[in-house]
């Protein structure tokens, strides 16, 4: 299987996560890299770099204004007497119809969800070039190859059109299921990570042309909280194409397994002839987040699942933290989808 990954994306290095009040250590470690490579390689994964397909395939879902944002905000940063090393809002719109201010703090506020997403020195090198790799791993699947895996990272599937949020700045499976769809195909998006795709759904939620489709935790006691509800069904054009099946913590793999059937049902009736596969890892019993007990048989299992929709299938990494068994889950995916392929 061809595999898609740019050194470029090592530049992105966090140090900081709020979580209950606490400053802790920023779980989206660079060292993901070198783990989730060994995993991929482990699988008979061969890695290229990618092309520069340019901002346009990245602006066709991420505003003008975001972007000039991610661009340029940690310079703006570092301007601003006393502040910190990285960009962590402190202030938040009530509402993002309010007015868009001037100010570096101000336009933080309105364009990260959380705290869970700073922003530092590498952080935009290494997101362009997540989304790149994304770009390239599309342009794979468009080309005739049956399986690809990008290793993207940052991740991307809470990031919204003009919102970082969650470790995610760039939506990188969005933006490749966008690519395969001006590519003349007609995609979905299988989103596996423990953690609801939220910025995913919000991107495509009232169009019909992209299937939108999460399995997560209950949203109810577990991030993102306010999006991933089983009665969010899309709007307007969108309404019916985006299906929500949040689990109760601590769902293991017969219970995951068996919701996996009914989201690629859902997907094999949208009739897509290519699926973009969000590959969090973090579902994993070892992962820190503790959200699921999928074990490693579970892992090659949903590979195999996803290998019964007998059509081209292009895995962007998401979540999945550093643990003893990260690596191993992502090389049994890949060999579970291949093996059975």
């Amino acid at each position: 299987m061809k595999a898609v990954f740019d050194e470029r994306q090592w530049a992105h290095d966090p140090k900081h996560f709020m979580a209950n009040g606490t400053i802790l250590p920023n779980p989206e470690q660079p060292r993901r890299i070198e783990v989730l490579r060994a995993g991929a390689e482990a699988a008979g994964c061969v890695f290229q770099a990618p092309t520069d397909a340019g901002v346009g395939p990245i602006a066709a879902l991420h505003s003008p204004q975001y972007l000039t944002f991610l661009k340029n905000i940690y310079k703006r940063w570092q301007r601003i007497d006393g502040a910190g090393d990285e960009v962590i809002p402190n202030i938040h719109p009530a509402r993002r119809t309010n007015g868009y201010p001037k100010s570096a703090t101000g336009q933080s506020g309105f364009h990260q969800a959380d705290t869970a997403c700073p922003i530092a020195k590498g952080t935009w090198e290494a997101a362009y070039w997540s989304a790149q790799s994304a770009i390239t791993g599309a342009d794979l699947i468009a080309g005739g190859e049956q399986g690809a895996y990008v290793l993207s990272r940052p991740p991307g599937h809470h990031a919204f059109g003009d919102l970082a949020g969650g470790f995610c700045f760039l939506n990188n499976a969005a933006i490749a299921a966008e690519r395969l769809r001006n590519n003349g195909l007609h995609p979905a998006i299988l989103d596996v990570d423990v953690h609801h795709g939220n910025g995913t759904q919000g991107i495509f939620y009232d169009r019909n042309d992209v299937l939108t489709v999460s399995i997560h935790a209950d949203p109810e006691r577990f991030y993102p909280f306010f999006w991933g509800y089983g009665q969010e069904h899309g709007e307007g054009l969108g309404l019916g194409y985006n299906l929500n099946l949040p689990l109760a913590r601590g769902t293991g793999d017969e219970v995951f397994l068996k919701t996996l059937d009914t989201a690629l049902t859902q997907v094999s009736n949208f009739g897509a002839d290519v699926l973009v596969v969000a590959l969090g890892l973090d579902a994993s019993i070892d992962d820190p987040f503790q959200g699921f007990a999928v074990t490693q048989d579970g892992f090659a299992a949903i590979g195999a699942a996803i290998s019964g929709l007998k059509i081209p299938v292009l895995f962007v990494q998401e979540g999945g933290y550093l643990s003893d068994t990260l690596g191993v889950n992502l090389t049994r995916v890949l060999v579970g989808y291949q093996g059975a392929v």
